[in-house]
């Protein structure tokens, strides 16, 4: 017996979804609408801590990983290596020039002539009185000189008479010792020659004596001619003074005084420039102050000529200070005093870096923030930076913004340092 066969169809059963009702669907279409305003509100109106900024108010650029030129260029001026101020020694009024401003001269040369009729004057009476002075002294030194002679006369004297009495003595001894004299006779010719040798004993005692004592007179005499002269050629070089000379050879500059004008004592009168000797000196932003050093290398025109830091003024003008550069080898030809070239100081060596362009927001914040703008370009968000080098163009971003991030690069001060700001 088979058994009946069983059909499909009665096993499938229709199942019916059940259908949104109008009510549902409004209420849905009103939730995302209510969303879509919500999300135009938030990015529309200005949150607490956000300042709305036109456009054309915003500059902005890429944050990019490149090489960082560490090195500062500046604008230098050519300047002799060394300058001696021509100064008046003695004051008075320019009688003559002699020579003109920007003459080449040589050291000791005359440049211009003053009159001073006091001075000379002063200087007239003074010579007469120290040459007066060394009358005096040469007096003295006649006196010692005679004494001398007088002394030396009397021991030659004195040493003659010794011999004289010796010898009479000697031809009486002998007549005397014959018959023909004597003793009294033979005694009174003792008695001379005893009072002839204690007479050059005390003179030749007396002799060393007189020789010390001249000795050091003769010598405090010629201290003092010596120093009389002294003043005799230093009074005389003070009726020199009334000629400038050059101080040393070079090129004379700045010597603007006319005949007629009354100069004093001190006043600079020019100025001699070393000639063919050069220095740079430059103005560098106070920023690289403790950056630059002496020693470090620097470049000019377009790398032809190899310089060197050779002083660093520290004192700061007007956010600037001032640096020396020496030319490395002999300076090129045709330099000029007051002429302009352009170099670079290297204060380090080329890396690669996170760098962002130099700007105003550098000044805003000091370089301890920046505004870093969304995908989009209208929208930027106030972040914490910490900056590294700096040279003219870049400076060195070492942590708080990342490569391919864009950054507001005007002036941020306007943005009072709001924590975000809309560019509309």
């Amino acid at each position: 017996m088979t058994s009946p066969s069983i059909s499909g169809a009665t096993m499938d059963r229709r199942i019916d979804t059940p259908r949104l009702s109008r009510r549902r669907l409004g209420l849905a279409a009103a939730v995302v609408a209510a969303i879509i305003v919500v999300l135009l509100v938030w990015r529309l109106l200005p949150s607490a801590h956000s300042t709305d900024v036109a456009l054309a108010d915003v500059e902005s650029a890429a944050v990019a990983r490149a090489p960082f030129d560490d090195a500062v260029p500046v604008r230098a001026t050519v300047a002799p290596k060394v300058t001696t101020l021509v100064g008046v020694v003695s004051g008075g009024q320019v009688e003559r020039l002699i020579v003109q401003d920007g003459a080449a001269v040589v050291a000791g040369q005359p440049l211009a002539t003053l009159a001073n009729p006091q001075l000379k004057l002063d200087i007239l009476t003074r010579e007469a009185a120290i040459a007066s002075q060394l009358g005096q002294v040469s007096g003295e030194d006649l006196t010692l000189e005679r004494g001398s002679r007088d002394r030396d006369t009397q021991v030659s004297g004195a040493d003659y008479d010794l011999i004289k009495a010796r010898r009479d003595l000697g031809i009486r001894q002998q007549l005397h010792d014959k018959g023909f004299v004597s003793d009294a006779g033979l005694k009174s010719y003792e008695e001379e020659a005893s009072y002839q040798r204690q007479r050059v004993a005390q003179l030749h005692a007396a002799e060393g004596a007189e020789r010390r004592i001249a000795t050091l007179q003769a010598s405090r005499l010629a201290d003092t001619r010596a120093r009389l002269s002294s003043n005799l050629a230093a009074v005389r070089d003070g009726l020199d003074a009334l000629t400038l000379r050059a101080p040393v050879t070079g090129r004379l500059t700045n010597f603007t005084i006319q005949p007629g004008q009354a100069l004093k004592p001190g006043d600079p009168a020019g100025q001699v420039d070393s000639e063919g000797s050069w220095k740079l000196v430059a103005d560098v932003d106070q920023y690289f102050l403790g950056r630059v050093q002496v020693g470090q290398q620097a470049s000019g025109s377009d790398n032809a000529l190899h310089l060197v830091v050779t002083k660093v003024l520290p004192a700061v003008t007007d956010g600037r200070f001032r640096v020396e550069l020496g030319f490395s080898g002999v300076p090129p030809r045709g330099l000029n005093r007051g002429q302009s070239l352009d170099a670079r100081i290297t204060l380090g060596a080329a890396r690669p870096a996170i760098v962002a362009p130099i700007g105003g927001w550098l000044d805003s914040d000091g370089g301890a923030a920046a505004y870093v703008l969304d995908a989009s370009g209208s929208h930027a968000v106030r972040r914490t930076i910490r900056i590294g080098r700096r040279n003219a163009d870049r400076v060195e971003i070492l942590s708080g913004v990342a490569a391919g991030e864009r950054i507001v690069t005007s002036d941020t001060s306007g943005f009072n340092k709001a924590a975000a700001i809309n560019i509309k």
